[in-house]
């Protein structure tokens, strides 16, 4: 069977079909697999330095959010976690713990391609503020594709979506001096 020039083994259809080549073929698949999961991974680095890698599902374990907003012009329903939960995870803390020299601390939220945002602490803290700002997985009920994924910060009630980080990678709380 031919797909776009490969047969079913995988190498075409002049290529030895011997052991080695399967091995070869089973290392390559188990290299693919890793680099994805790899990509699912979530750096958390606090304000001591200390970083978490969470995995996806270190971060699907949290509870659910969706919000339906609209996105250039039509409807999506993204489905996520709460940021604050993420970084909770991670030892950030929130509430009383949240003043002082804490309240000039903010979250950096760098994505794959180096893009950039800040977050005030207080922010993200239902003691200070109602906003609910969302760690997107889910886009209308699919993974969120390779342009905006694996995460994606959402921030329903901001009227422009500069702070919307596509392809989100770390979360690094820095002290604002």
């Amino acid at each position: 069977m031919r797909w776009r020039g490969l047969t079913i083994n995988g190498w075409g259809e002049d290529a030895p079909t011997s052991a080695a080549g399967t091995a070869a073929l089973l290392v390559l698949l188990v290299l693919l697999a890793a680099g994805s999961a790899f990509g699912q991974q979530l750096t958390v680095q606090t304000e001591d330095g200390k970083s978490t890698v969470l995995a996806r599902a270190d971060v699907e374990s949290l509870p659910h959010i969706k919000v339906t907003t609209s996105v250039s012009g039509s409807s999506a329903t993204f489905e996520g976690v709460l940021l604050r939960a993420v970084l909770e995870k991670a030892g950030v803390g929130f509430g009383e713990t949240l003043k002082g020299k804490r309240l000039a601390s903010c979250l950096l939220v760098e994505a794959t391609d180096r893009y950039r945002v800040v977050f005030a602490l207080p922010e993200l803290d239902p003691a200070f503020t109602d906003k609910q700002i969302l760690l997107a997985f889910l886009k209308d009920g699919k993974a969120l594709d390779d342009k905006e994924g694996p995460y994606r910060i959402v921030v329903p009630d901001e009227k422009r979506m500069a702070r919307w980080v596509r392809q989100v990678r770390t979360l690094k709380i820095v002290d604002v001096q």
